[in-house]
């Protein structure tokens, strides 16, 4: 009961909780926040989020390998009031047979290409693999290189496509709290493309490139029974080199709970930022969408 009233308190506190850094040249002003359910036994886990570019979209995956599709319900004012759900399936391996929770089914990110075609990475037997329809059998990619720190629980655990259609990766840990993150980049063949400065404590839990260029890393801190604290950075990504990497956003712990999924779109007005929480299929935790706009404090300061 107590923990309950303590993540409640920190709810209600929403944005005033929230930090970034002065220069940050963007900061994230808090949108909303949706609790989502649905009754079936697969729903829960949620790793990672894809919104369409209009916002009215959605796929949703999580980590025991099912995917949920369906449209956004917003009120006049933009705000998420449901989540409808128009389809779901189980994924499969390459052989079409569905894929088993754990080591072989640890789904983790998620990308759509300019096609519409789904990319999936997992952890844990660390791949990619393309599905041309949420229904069909698996087209594997070659294998991703293993890098330091990755694991059973700390592989593959972000996706992205940019504009371009370069698709990158970056797994949850590096070898040290001292060693950067490796982006590997996949066209056609896998890269080690850049590196990305971690922060001790700091896990890398989702990414996406924006409508702006920018790559969105969400970052995940758990702190036991204080439970878990989310970050998200900004980055220009260019091959070796990081040209600017922002801290947007900090929450508190309890703020929220365990945010693993990212997606950055144009909801018209400006750049909007939607998260998917992942309840660990406790009922203590629960799926949480949560969404900021960003704010260019740059642009405002040479508008004035």
């Amino acid at each position: 009961m107590l923990d309950r009233r303590i993540r409640t308190l920190g709810l209600a506190l929403g944005a005033t909780l929230a930090t970034a850094p002065v220069h940050a040249g963007a900061v994230l002003d808090y949108v909303g926040t949706h609790v989502w359910s649905e009754p079936q036994a697969s729903f829960g886990g949620f790793s990672a989020i894809q919104i369409s570019p209009d916002g009215t979209g959605f796929h949703a995956l999580t980590d025991r390998a099912h995917l949920y599709w369906g449209r956004v319900e917003r009120d006049p004012q933009g705000l998420v009031r449901g989540m409808a759900v128009a389809g779901r399936a189980h994924l499969k391996d390459s052989e079409g047979t569905p894929l088993p929770p754990g080591y072989i089914g640890d789904s983790e990110g998620i990308a759509l290409d300019a096609e519409g075609r789904i990319l999936v990475s997992f952890e844990g037997l660390d791949r990619v693999a393309r599905y041309d329809d949420p229904d069909a059998a698996a087209t594997p990619l070659p294998r991703p290189p293993k890098l330091p720190g990755m694991g059973i629980n700390s592989g593959l655990e972000a996706l992205a496509i940019d504009a371009d259609g370069l698709m990158v990766a970056v797994p949850e840990r590096s070898g040290n709290e001292a060693t950067p993150f490796t982006v590997l980049a996949f066209d056609g063949e896998w890269t080690e493309y850049a590196t990305i400065r971690r922060d001790p404590r700091w896990l890398a839990v989702g990414a996406d490139f924006g409508p702006d260029g920018w790559l969105y890393l969400l970052e995940r801190d758990f702190r036991g029974i204080l439970g878990f604290s989310s970050r998200i950075r900004r980055m220009q990504l260019t091959p070796g080199v990081l040209q600017e990497d922002q801290i947007l956003l900090e929450t508190r712990s309890l703020q929220y709970d365990n945010l693993e999924g990212i997606s950055v779109w144009h909801d018209g007005t400006g750049i909007r930022i939607t998260m998917i929480s992942d309840d660990n299929f406790l009922f203590l935790q629960r799926t949480e969408i949560v969404e900021y706009r960003l704010r260019d404090t740059d642009l405002q300061a040479r508008q004035n």
